[in-house]
């Protein structure tokens, strides 16, 4: 019975950061693998698990969602839903460890965009005379490969949502992370359909339930959480929890 309550404890885990500033992969996948699955199988698990987290998130934040530019918040959704589900397919047919090299480089240039992407984004605003906005077809492109990514692979892809939109329209990272745990929750969910119907994440229908109810309690406290958080705090987790993420991959890798 100890398997289930470490399971249990890890959703709790990878729910909160999920909500508060990402990394819950680095909790859920480990926790599985320590308990006896498969890696492939414990990827698909821990993907179908946190999903209700990432919703319950999204719904303490449903108030407090700020267009991302001039993209609406119905587009940007769809198009988050329709990328994740093309992942999601890629995932299924193609191996995840084509992107093992190249991710930590991609993590490593998303947390520098991160960290000064609002003084990039001031910097070319200056040099080109005029605001750098990205048009709304431009966020609606960059959101489905985003999402593409986020069905296929997953892992941070909130920090990589937040770098685009800083450094696309200058965006406060606390001040997206209401649109971030939305999105997110938005690809995982059509990932998840696939993953059910074509993965073997049933075959472990206990470790599964663990998680999913550790996932939503961790991912609606973590909301709530985050929302009393100063926006420095949270912009100050948001980039540690990238900074961390970035090195565990190069040193994974």
């Amino acid at each position: 019975m100890m398997e289930p309550l470490l399971v249990l404890l890890a959703g709790v885990a990878a729910g909160a950061l999920n909500s508060i500033g990402g990394g819950g992969t680095f909790v859920a996948l480990p926790a599985l693998v320590a308990v006896g699955l498969p890696p492939v199988v414990a990827n698909a698990v821990s993907r179908v698990a946190l999903v209700p987290g990432a919703v319950a998130g999204a719904w303490v934040y449903r108030r407090e969602l700020a267009p991302v530019g001039t993209a609406s918040t119905k587009a940007l959704t769809a198009i988050s839903v329709l990328g994740g589900a093309v992942g999601a397919g890629l995932l299924l047919a193609l191996p995840a460890s084509s992107f093992d090299a190249a991710v930590p480089w991609l993590l490593a240039f998303a947390t520098v965009v991160l960290a000064f992407g609002r003084h990039l984004s001031s910097a070319l605003t200056r040099a080109l005379g005029r605001p750098v906005g990205m048009s709304a077809r431009a966020v609606l492109i960059g959101q489905f490969f985003l999402g593409v990514y986020g069905g296929y692979f997953g892992g941070a892809v909130g920090i990589l949502m937040l770098a685009l939109w800083g450094i696309g329209f200058g965006l406060d990272a606390a001040a997206g992370n209401p649109m971030r745990v939305t999105q997110l929750a938005a690809i995982y969910l059509s990932a998840t359909v696939l993953l059910l119907l074509a993965s073997d994440a049933l075959t472990a229908p206990l470790l599964l339930t663990a998680m999913l109810v550790g996932a939503v309690a961790g991912g609606f406290a973590g909301a709530h959480l985050a929302r009393r958080l100063s926006a420095r705090l949270l912009r100050g987790v948001l980039l540690t929890t990238a900074v961390v993420t970035t090195v565990l991959y190069f040193l994974g890798g």
